[in-house]
């Protein structure tokens, strides 16, 4: 009995153990990101063909948000598209003006 015991408690606290790491690791370096990254990309295309210059979308719109890109750097995006990105990133951008 003790044959299979053994083993299977060791792999169990090495699990316990493994997975204890991991917890820790995601908490103390989580990072947050920034929640208008993704409100950007659902108004790119999502081809991630990297014509702009960027890996991928969403690289495309944390440039965005950085000012380092413009709208009509995304080649398959039509003209009315990039406008509406366009106000929506002059939106964000925006100062904002109490009432």
């Amino acid at each position: 009995m003790s044959q299979v015991l053994i083993p299977a408690l060791v792999l169990a606290g090495l699990g316990f153990v493994l997975g204890f790491l991991i917890f820790l690791v995601g908490k103390y370096f989580y990072v947050e990101e920034d929640n208008r990254i993704e409100g950007i990309v659902e108004l790119l295309p999502k081809y991630n063909c990297g014509a702009c210059g960027y890996p991928g979308c969403k690289e495309m719109a944390i440039g965005l948000l950085a000012k380092e890109s413009k709208p009509a750097m995304c080649k398959p995006m039509k003209k009315e598209d990039a406008e509406v990105l366009q106000k929506h990133l002059d939106a964000l951008f925006a100062p904002k003006t109490e009432a």
